[in-house]
């Protein structure tokens, strides 16, 4: 992989890691509920969990998927469901605790690892980034250096929206308004299964 290659797949690591989408809607939420250090075993979780996908992809699994389509099917409908199963989480918490501390506790590490593996974007990006950016000339190789970009922006891309959530906990200290943030956390959490279903 040439140097201006990787410069590309670094930028496409970037822009679909940082935009919005489950992950992030669910760091923006955590940040504001639970604050930055309670949220490291999540972001830490979405950066190794979505590395364990890509790998998987990226040596055999998105054939796998291909040649069954009923597992993709099973795939997406668990992930539905979990994503609604965490929209509505989000959508009913009404705590804010103060140091960091909120009601509940925040994703873990396992489970937010867990999460890549149905949830949908997760699924897009990888896919995507195999296809477009691995060579079959050097299939080892290739996967390993995809799989290392987004590993490099992962974190700080993520950690943003962790940070977007911290910076909001003062204003969102009123439970009114807590209360309706974390309704349209839920809502815009569920809002991301829609281009799943069309």
């Amino acid at each position: 992989m040439s140097p201006d290659v990787f410069l590309a797949l670094l930028v496409f690591s970037f822009v679909s890691s940082v935009t919005p989408g489950p992950n992030n809607f669910m760091l923006l939420a955590s940040g504001v509920n639970f604050g930055f250090r309670r949220t490291i075993p999540h972001m830490l979780g979405i950066a190794g969990g979505f590395a364990s996908l890509l790998l998987a992809v990226g040596f055999g699994l998105g054939t796998l998927l291909t040649a069954f389509p009923a597992l993709h099917t099973v795939l997406k409908i668990a992930g539905g469901a979990y994503l609604l199963y965490l929209a509505w989480r989000i959508a009913m918490s009404r705590a804010l605790g103060q140091g960091g501390e909120g009601d509940g506790e925040p994703m873990t590490f396992l489970a937010a690892a867990a999460f890549q593996w149905v949830n949908p974007k997760a699924w897009v990006m990888a896919l995507t980034a195999m296809a477009v950016y691995t060579d079959p000339a050097a299939p080892f190789l290739t996967v390993c250096l995809v799989t290392l970009a987004f590993v490099i922006v992962n974190f700080p891309s993520v950690s943003v929206w962790a940070g977007f959530g911290v910076a909001l906990r003062g204003f969102l200290s009123d439970p009114v308004r807590l209360k309706w943030f974390n309704i349209a956390m839920g809502l815009a959490l569920a809002a991301t299964l829609w281009p799943m279903l069309s």
